[in-house]
C-alpha cells in the first residue's frame, strides 16, 4: 500500500506528463485535497478504494442516485477521481483514457494511420474493418505518442498500452489488439516500428464456444416485441427491425442496408449481401417478418427516394448512415421499460455481432410459402 499524499503527487505528474488541461488539474487537486481531508478524518495514511469510495458516496450520493438512476455528469467525475487513484495505485497508468479518434492525430501519426487504412482496402477488408481498425490505431498511435512515439515503440510500450485495456469485456481487448496487431503488421513493413513489436502484442484468452450461437431467450424476444407501439411509424419500424434481427439472424448493419431489390416476393426469400464477410445469403422470408416489412412500407415509411427500406424518420429523412448502429431503437425500448442490454443479447445483434447462418440454422427456420401481395 502507498500513503496517498505520495500516490496523488504520483499521478499529479503523470496528469501532467499525459497533457492534462490546467482547469483539469485544477479541479483534480480540489478533489484530492476534499479527499485526503477524508482521509485524515478517519484516521487513514494509505490509500484505500473502499475509503475513497466512502468519500464519493458522502460527496454526491454516489451509490443511492446509481441505483435510482439519477446519477449526473458530475457524480460520475467523482467516482472517475477515486478510480484513477486506484488504476495508478496497481498499474501505474492511468487507464482507459486513450480513446481518441485518428481526426485528432495530426501530422506522421495522421498519416500512419491513413496509409494503414489503405493497406487494408488493398488486402480486400470491408469498409466496417478499415474504419474500426484506423480508429482503434489512432488510438494505439496517440498512447505511442505520449512514450516518443512510433520510432521508439518497443514491447515495453505496447505492455504499458495493453495494461491501459484492463477493466474492458474480454471481446472489446480482444478487437483492440486484433487492430494494433494489424498495424504494427503494417508499421513493421512499412518501416515505422521494429519486427520485434509484433509478437509483443498478446493474444487475450477467450471461449469462443460460449458465444457462438448467440441467441435471444424467448421470452426476452416476446418481451420486446410486445413493447412496440406498432400503431405509430416508428413503431412499424422498429417492430420490423426487431423481427429481421431476432427471426433471421440479421445484423444491424445488413438490416440498415436492406433494398427493396433484396426481398424476392414470389419466392418468399430475402437475399442480404453482408457488410461484414461480402458474402451473398439467402434466408426464407418467414411470414411474421414479411408482412411486417410490408406494413411499415405501406402506412410507415416516409416519403423518400432512397432503394433503402428503413429510413431515418426526422430530417433529412433518408438513409441510415453507415456509423449508425440504430441507436435509437436501443433508447425507444428503454423508454418503453424495456432493457435491451439486460441480457447483452440486444445490444450485440443491433451492432452486428451475431453469425447470420449460424443463428439461422440455430432457430431452424425453414421456407414458407405465404403469397405476398405488396
Amino acid at each position: 500500500m502507498v500513503a496517498l499524499p505520495a500516490l496523488v503527487s504520483g499521478l499529479d505528474a503523470e496528469l501532467l506528463r499525459l497533457g492534462y488541461k490546467d482547469s483539469t488539474m485544477v479541479w483534480y487537486r480540489g478533489c484530492w485535497r476534499r479527499m485526503e481531508r477524508f482521509f485524515a478524518a478517519r484516521g487513514v495514511e494509505e490509500f484505500s478504494l473502499d475509503v475513497a469510495m466512502a468519500w464519493v458516496d458522502e460527496a454526491c450520493g454516489f451509490f443511492g442516485k446509481e441505483q435510482a438512476g439519477t446519477l449526473k455528469r458530475t457524480d460520475v467525475y467523482l467516482f472517475r477521481v477515486a478510480q484513477t487513484l486506484e488504476d495508478y495505485a496497481v498499474y501505474g497508468a492511468v487507464l482507459r483514457r486513450y480513446n481518441r479518434s485518428v481526426s485528432k492525430l495530426s501530422g506522421d501519426g495522421a498519416e500512419a494511420v491513413a496509409r494503414f487504412q489503405e493497406w487494408l482496402r488493398a488486402a480486400g477488408r470491408s469498409a466496417s474493418t478499415v474504419r474500426a481498425y484506423g480508429t482503434l490505431a489512432g488510438e494505439f498511435v496517440a498512447f505511442a505518442g505520449t512514450r516518443g512515439g512510433l520510432a521508439c515503440c518497443d514491447p515495453a510500450t505496447i505492455g504499458a498500452f495493453v495494461a491501459t485495456l484492463a477493466g474492458y469485456q474480454v471481446k472489446t481487448v480482444e478487437q483492440k489488439l486484433c487492430a494494433v496487431r494489424s498495424f504494427l503488421r503494417f508499421a513493421s513493413a512499412d518501416g515505422l516500428v521494429d519486427a520485434a513489436c509484433v509478437g509483443a502484442v498478446p493474444a487475450p484468452r477467450s471461449a469462443r464456444q460460449a458465444r457462438i450461437p448467440s441467441v435471444w431467450d424467448p421470452g426476452e424476444v416476446a418481451r420486446i416485441v410486445e413493447a412496440i407501439d406498432r400503431d405509430n411509424p416508428c413503431g412499424k419500424r422498429d417492430y420490423a427491425i426487431i423481427l429481421l434481427i431476432a427471426r433471421l439472424g440479421l445484423r444491424g448493419a445488413d438490416v440498415r442496408r436492406l433494398e427493396f431489390a433484396d426481398f424476392d416476393w414470389p419466392g418468399s426469400r430475402l437475399l442480404v449481401t453482408q457488410a461484414k464477410t461480402g458474402d451473398r445469403v439467402q434466408l426464407p422470408l418467414l411470414k411474421e417478418v414479411g408482412w411486417a416489412v410490408i406494413d411499415y412500407i405501406r402506412h410507415g415509411r416516409p416519403a423518400c427516394d432512397c432503394p433503402q427500406v428503413f429510413v431515418r424518420h426526422t430530417a433529412p429523412i433518408g438513409p441510415f448512415s453507415d456509423q449508425d448502429h440504430l441507436h435509437q431503437i436501443r433508447c425507444a425500448l428503454r423508454a418503453l421499460h424495456v432493457d435491451p442490454a439486460a441480457g447483452s443479447s440486444v445490444d450485440r445483434h443491433l451492432s452486428g455481432r451475431a453469425s447470420t447462418q449460424a443463428l439461422a440454422r440455430h432457430r431452424g427456420v425453414h421456407h414458407v410459402g405465404c403469397g405476398w401481395r405488396v
